[in-house]
């Protein structure tokens, strides 16, 4: 049922980058692990998954987070993007519908699996910005990583959204309390955000500005990341994104409200990306984490600001179109969230459209 909706850029057209979108509802990346032994998305499945959620045309999706390359992954069931049969279908099936589809660039770094990088090549190590362990347990080795040598560094400037989130290898390297380096990678905030700037340099003159993105986390204090203070540290960094890269096409930012489960924490004072706002602000920037459908029109007030929605576009496939006429979402059911391997779709593709009309 529609209420009265007021007047909200949330669903208004904006361009990002080479993209027209019609509203700035985004499908965050989300890891749902339906992939082949390969590491290659199941046939037919993931492509259907990411088309539904196409259905409007105008909709950017952000795909789920894929390893450039054996070594920078560690989790087995992840998806890869360094083969011919990992690269299939998806942009297809969502251009199809008139919509667009980034794909998110991962290293994990010290949160490597050993066991599962060692099934590629028993001389894969778990590598970092220093030898500081992830917090052992869960889907972390807790493994003493070793620091990447600069030859190694060069392999990652190698290589869309790059993953600079979530305390994977770009982040290990952005934070001083895993990066310890004592080279011109480690000490300073200068020479932290090094890695991170080189790989946006390389990406975008691989794909172009406009086809590359960023995604931070400045407030994750989750795998003993915790920073007495990020603000400095990202406001540099961002600053520098924007000074650099002109024409990006987004920076994404995860709110400090949302853990790395999902889940919503108490915030102290200071917690804000209001900073990021101020530095980047009018360009396109992504915020993901515990929105709602009020939350986010109030958000996307802000001039350029769009949002991201992972759990209920997961179980909403016609997400913006249920949020611009107040429709009510299915729920979502969280045991299928990671399903590795699975091919029955279920918690996938089996979610319905509030209509036949928009799924068509």
């Amino acid at each position: 049922m529609q209420d009265t909706l007021p007047k909200s850029n949330l669903f208004q057209p904006l361009k990002v980058g080479n993209m027209q979108l019609s509203h700035r509802v985004v499908l965050a990346p989300l890891t749902r692990m339906r992939t082949t032994p390969s590491q290659a998305p199941i046939p037919g499945l993931v492509k259907e998954h990411y088309a539904q959620r196409a259905s409007i045309p105008g909709t950017l999706l952000i795909g789920e987070a894929a390893f450039t390359s054996p070594k920078a992954g560690g989790w087995a069931a992840i998806p890869g993007i360094w083969s011919d049969e990992q690269i299939q279908g998806s942009p297809t099936s969502v251009h199809a519908k008139g919509s667009y589809i980034f794909f998110q660039i991962v290293a994990l770094g010290r949160g490597a699996i050993l066991n599962d990088l060692h099934a590629h090549d028993p001389s894969f190590d778990v590598v970092s910005a220093g030898d500081i362990p992830d917090p052992a347990g869960g889907f972390f080795s807790g493994a003493i990583p070793r620091p990447l040598t600069k030859a190694e560094i060069d392999e990652y400037v190698e290589t869309f959204e790059i993953h600079g989130a979530n305390g994977h290898l770009i982040e290990q390297f952005l934070r001083d309390t895993s990066n310890n380096r004592t080279d011109e990678y480690g000490g300073s905030i200068e020479n932290r955000a090094r890695f991170l700037l080189e790989i946006t340099e390389s990406v975008s003159k691989a794909v172009g500005e406009e086809k590359t993105a960023v995604r931070i986390s400045p407030w994750l204090n989750e795998r003993d990341l915790a920073m007495d203070d990020p603000i400095p540290t990202f406001s540099y960094t961002v600053t520098e994104l924007k000074t650099r890269f002109p024409k990006l096409a987004y920076l994404h930012a995860i709110e400090p409200r949302v853990s790395l489960a999902g889940d919503i924490r108490e915030l102290t004072e200071n917690e804000s990306n209001d900073f990021l706002k101020a530095i980047w602000s009018p360009r396109p920037l992504i915020l993901a984490g515990g929105f709602v459908r009020d939350n986010a029109i109030e958000a996307a007030g802000t001039e350029g600001v769009l949002i991201a929605y992972g759990r209920h576009y997961i179980a909403n496939p016609d997400l913006p179109y249920r949020l611009k006429e107040n429709i009510p979402l299915n729920k979502y059911d969280r045991s299928t969230f990671y399903l590795p391997g699975d091919t029955s779709g279920r918690g996938y593709t089996d979610y319905p459209f509030a209509t036949v009309e928009v799924k068509a």
